[in-house]
């Protein structure tokens, strides 16, 4: 069955430009329309609408950004009109066609599926992926000493540190998974810290050596730049923000950069980032669970989708657990890896769904 799963994502993805008939799909397949829909839902979790309109607005932002005009991209990708192709591309990215292309903002990667990945292929050596040179060729004020660079997680910071990646400045991890568990209003105090560790089934003392104390840095020096290092799937985006209600709670007024990650090319992507609405953003997203009232980074906009769609109870990947949980366990975290990377959890978050889903 999997080689027939991926004869489909093969044809659909030879065909992304004209318009989209399940009859000819199940033709070329050889089994029934209603047969070819349900199976490839049941294994890759999507449905095949969902999985083309999602694949033929990623696609289309590379033309964006290339200055395409809007109206030859829309009828390329086979929309009706402008205006149908930028009401898509809104609900979305939670911008316009036109917005992005004035401002090449990052964007969730969704790249084609691959039925099923080997465990290797979501492996990124940093020291060989990242064209630092290239960035110090392009903003080479990011690499004195008076930047410090957050890193998401323990694993990137040591790689970054231990070879001086970024030159002289400094170097922090932000060791957390903010988007599982409870958060409070403020970042970082007493109330937030005893939260924090309660949700993890941690002690205080523990949250604090492997959270707080690392962060150290960030809270006893002054920078005049901060260069964040943060992947653009879902999990990586709230650890993201967290981090960017803080600086503006804490009233940082330093240049502030992203460094965004695509994940099909292992690109790194900068933005620099002005504040104003992150922290109503954190407080509406992680502390009320509502969607945000703001625009926001298309990146970011996925990702708080994403993010609040995995708060309920019956959300994709639980319905894609009920019917594959005669798997065996490692099995299935293969799979889900490789079928939802824009989520970002890792094996412990998805052994812990799994057991709760059985």
């Amino acid at each position: 069955m999997n080689e027939h799963i991926q004869l489909i994502i093969d044809w659909i993805e030879d065909n992304l430009k004209y318009e989209f008939s399940l009859d000819k799909l199940s033709n070329y397949i050889g089994y029934s329309p209603y047969y070819c829909s349900f199976k490839f839902q049941q294994v890759t979790g999507i449905s095949i609408r969902r999985y083309i309109l999602l694949r033929r607005l990623y696609l289309s932002t590379e033309d964006l950004a290339n200055d395409k005009k809007i109206i030859d991209i829309a009828f390329d990708y086979n929309y009706s009109s402008q205006e149908a192709y930028s009401r898509a591309f809104k609900s979305v990215f939670g911008i316009n066609p036109r917005q992005f292309q004035l401002n090449k903002m990052p964007v969730q990667s969704f790249v084609k599926l691959t039925i099923y990945k080997d465990e290797e292929w979501r492996r990124m050596n940093i020291s060989r992926k990242i064209e630092v040179e290239k960035l110090q060729n392009e903003n080479s004020e990011l690499f004195d000493k008076y930047v410090l660079n957050i890193l998401n997680g323990q694993v990137m910071y040591e790689e970054f540190k231990d070879k001086k990646l970024m030159g002289d400045s400094d170097y922090a991890p932000f060791n957390e998974a903010m988007c599982i568990n409870e958060t409070t209003k403020q970042i970082f105090d007493n109330e937030f810290i005893e939260t924090r560790a309660s949700g993890h089934q941690d002690s205080v003392e523990n949250y604090i050596k492997k959270v707080i104390d690392p962060l150290d840095n960030l809270f006893n020096k002054k920078y005049k730049c901060i260069v964040l290092w943060f992947g653009e799937d879902m999990f990586c985006q709230m650890n993201l923000l967290t981090i960017l209600s803080y600086l503006e709670q804490s009233g940082y007024d330093g240049k502030v950069f992203l460094n965004s990650f695509r994940e099909d090319d292992f690109k790194v992507s900068q933005t620099e980032l002005k504040f104003g609405n992150y922290y109503s953003v954190y407080n509406e997203v992680l502390v009320n669970h509502e969607k945000p009232s703001n625009e926001l980074l298309p990146v970011m906009y996925q990702a708080i989708d994403i993010y609040l769609d995995m708060l309920k109870e019956n959300n994709a990947v639980v319905k894609y657990i009920s019917k594959n949980k005669d798997l065996p366990t490692p099995e299935l975290v293969k799979r889900l890896f490789a079928l939802f990377p824009t989520i970002g959890y890792g094996d412990s978050q998805y052994i812990e769904l799994i057991n709760k889903t059985r």
